[in-house]
């Protein structure tokens, strides 16, 4: 199998390095799609079975083959009929049409399965310097009856395993239960009898929407999905019949499409990469920040940013006016009113007795000091006391989740959803809001009520699409130049449709520095530097090792009350301000290497490589460990080419190749416990 498939690669490699492009061999049914860096071939065989051939790395010479039928790009069950690598289809049509973001090509290929059921519109994405492909599946209701999408698998793909191992990479996501896995990265060697490693992702899931696996030689497959609702997938092996096999599918999904409509699945990605899992990463992230992720505003972003919940929900106009004073001084960019500003949960108005000039003047002020303006925004959850309870008591989720004693609101009700809309629209109007912290307790809410305008079994697709991603899109499109921060009290929906809507994710909530440096550790897989945002509380004081905690990574979230804090501290606060705005930029847009992962008795270390500027930061942490100093060796230099090394606390100044750094490394010295450094790394010119 492998043999035939490479002449066939080999006769098609001359169209494939020609740029983004379709090539459509009409005897053979077979399309082959590629960008500068990547192919995808697809195949409507003789008998009519629609699956996936081929992918390639263009850039390594990796190939990934198809394990024969099994490999079936559309998989999905609506009533009884289902959808897979035995469901026969004739072609209706297909066309190419190119990309409005990233430089690359779609092919859209529609199908019409030879039982008259379903018409299936099948669309794969490939992009120029991008090793991904995207794809996704609208089903048509053919049927004169109403059916009910139950089944979806958003990455179903099957490849050979070339009787090699393979290890699984998954990285949980936060929960508000104290747990030290939070965050972590797991690696799992794949079971050869084809027992799964599963994740499950989502809003008030386990893990982060993404999984990756590698072979010994060191080629790799990653993977996404575009879902806030809770996911189920898996990664397994099956060494006798020679495949590895990977899918993420919908829980509780049970969609109605009448005759004639359609249902969007949400879509997926599979990406190659070739070296460790920091490739995995990285490729990933480049991919985010140029197809899927909203865009950074400017060049300055990840922002620091100031957050009033260091007062709980005691704040006031006389107090926020002067943390804003200190606050912009010392650098920040953002000042952020956490909850506690409206008249109640749900009861989006300003607190008069607290604002008595009104929280719109309170935003002027802070915009005539040069900074942005944010509010906490709970949307889904509302006091059941709220003036929109006592009208709409039929408005709440059938689950409760609890946040700060609201009952939770079904956004998949389109009435409940016209009101969060209309009451976002208002209050960033009426209190000149530039920035919205989005927070609440499960972002994609329980509810089986019959009385809403969703299905009653379909909850969890009902209220992620239709609900929270409806809710957002639509106040987005009213005030497009407000941006949106995720939290859902903490970081508990890391997914990659969550990108599109959001310019920063929180990871842990105001948990300390240990948990902070745990968070963008793990986080740091899946998503860029900018989606790992921390928020600094003020319990744990002001020193090099707290503030370094928080220097990789965005936005830096300050929540001390400055007014407490001396001369001194105030002014090493603005010191490593500027310190942190002097290297976000180069860590967001670098590859992140993972040297030591954060834990209690040792010395962690994470650095960023800017290929653009041929430099590297690293931020370098003693916890309890007993170890004076640490031997920092970083990755991804020009072993050739000399630099300059510095850091922030320790005087030493070194000049070094590449080759001497990479090999022998640095000393960074650690004195005592609790102490760090941010190493430095530049290109002598």
């Amino acid at each position: 199998m492998r043999t035939g498939s490479l002449l066939l690669l080999a006769s098609l490699l001359p169209g494939l390095l020609a740029g983004a492009q379709s090539n459509f061999d009409s005897q053979a049914n077979r399309w082959v799609i590629s960008g500068n860096r990547s192919s995808v071939t697809f195949r409507l065989t003789e008998n009519g079975a629609f699956i996936a051939e081929s992918l390639q790395d263009l850039q390594s010479g990796d190939f990934w083959v198809s394990a024969g039928q099994k490999s079936a790009p559309i998989r999905m069950q609506a009533g009884n009929e289902v959808y897979d690598s035995d469901r026969m289809y004739a072609l209706v049509n297909h066309f190419v049409t190119p990309l409005t973001s990233g430089a690359g090509i779609r092919q859209t290929i529609i199908l019409q399965d030879l039982q008259n059921t379903a018409q299936m519109t099948f669309t794969a994405d490939v992009y120029d310097d991008q090793p991904v492909i995207r794809f996704r599946t609208r089903y048509r209701n053919l049927t004169g009856t109403t059916a009910y999408v139950t089944a979806v698998n958003m990455v179903p793909w099957t490849v050979a395993d070339y009787h090699r191992r393979y290890t699984a990479l998954r990285v949980n996501q936060w929960s508000v239960d104290a747990r030290p896995e939070d965050f972590e990265p797991l690696q799992t060697v794949l079971d050869l009898s084809g027992a799964p490693v599963q994740l499950t992702s989502g809003a008030h899931g386990q893990q982060c929407g993404w999984l990756a696996l590698r072979d010994g030689e060191t080629r790799g497959l990653f993977a996404g999905w575009e879902f806030d609702g809770r996911t189920k997938a898996s990664m397994r092996q099956d060494g006798t019949n020679g495949f590895v096999e990977i899918s993420a599918s919908i829980l509780d999904l049970h969609h109605p499409v009448a005759p004639g409509e359609e249902f969007a699945a949400p879509a997926g990605f599979v990406g190659m990469f070739h070296g460790d899992f920091d490739e995995a990463g990285y490729r990933t992230q480049r991919y985010v920040e140029a197809v899927l992720a909203k865009p950074a505003p400017n060049a300055s972003f990840p922002y620091v940013s100031w957050d009033s919940w260091g007062y709980d929900q005691n704040v006031n106009e006389d107090t926020l006016r002067l943390n804003a004073d200190l606050a912009a001084k010392a650098g920040v960019e953002l000042f952020v009113v956490d909850l506690g500003w409206a008249r109640g949960i749900g009861d989006w108005y300003a607190d008069s007795q607290k604002f008595p000039s009104g929280l719109g003047a309170l935003g002027d002020y802070v915009h005539s000091l040069g900074m942005k303006f944010g509010l906490h925004f709970a949307l889904a959850e509302a006091d059941p006391n709220s003036p929109v309870l006592r009208d709409n008591p039929d408005w709440t989720a059938s689950v409760s989740d609890g946040y700060h004693g609201a009952a939770s609101l079904c956004l998949a009700h389109q009435p409940a959803r016209d009101w969060v809309v209309q009451q976002a629209v208002r209050l960033i109007d009426e209190y000149h809001v530039d920035w919205i912290l989005q927070d609440g307790e499960n972002m994609v809410k329980e509810c089986t009520k019959p009385t809403h305008t969703h299905d009653p079994a379909d909850s969890n697709y009902a209220n992620s699409v239709n609900g929270l991603n409806a809710t957002i899109q639509a106040i987005q499109t009213a005030r497009p130049n407000v941006l949106w921060e995720n939290c859902e009290n903490g970081g508990n929906m890391m997914t990659f449709n969550m990108v599109k809507m959001y310019v920063t994710s929180i990871t842990n909530d105001a948990s300390g520095s240990m948990a902070s440096r745990r968070a963008v550790y793990g986080a740091t897989y899946p998503f860029p530097p900018r989606y790992a945002e921390r928020y600094m509380s003020g319990d744990e004081g002001l020193d090099p090792y707290v503030t370094h905690s928080y220097r990789f990574g965005g936005n830096w979230a300050i929540m001390n009350r400055l007014p407490e804090l001396t001369v001194d501290q105030l002014g090493f606060l603005g010191q490593e301000i500027a310190r942190y705005k002097a290297g976000r930029t180069e860590i967001s847009r670098g590859k992140v290497f993972h040297h030591a992962a954060p834990s209690t008795n040792a010395t962690d270390a994470i650095q960023s490589y800017d290929p653009e500027t041929d430099s590297a930061i690293a931020v370098v942490t003693r916890a309890e460990s007993a170890g004076p100093q640490y031997i920092f060796r970083p990755k991804g230099l020009d072993p050739d080419q000399r630099y300059t090394v510095f850091f922030d606390i320790d005087p030493s100044v070194y000049s070094m190749s590449g080759s001497q750094l990479m090999t022998n490394g640095v000393r960074v010295p650690l004195p005592t416990v609790y102490s760090s450094d941010v190493v430095h790394i530049q290109r002598m010119q």
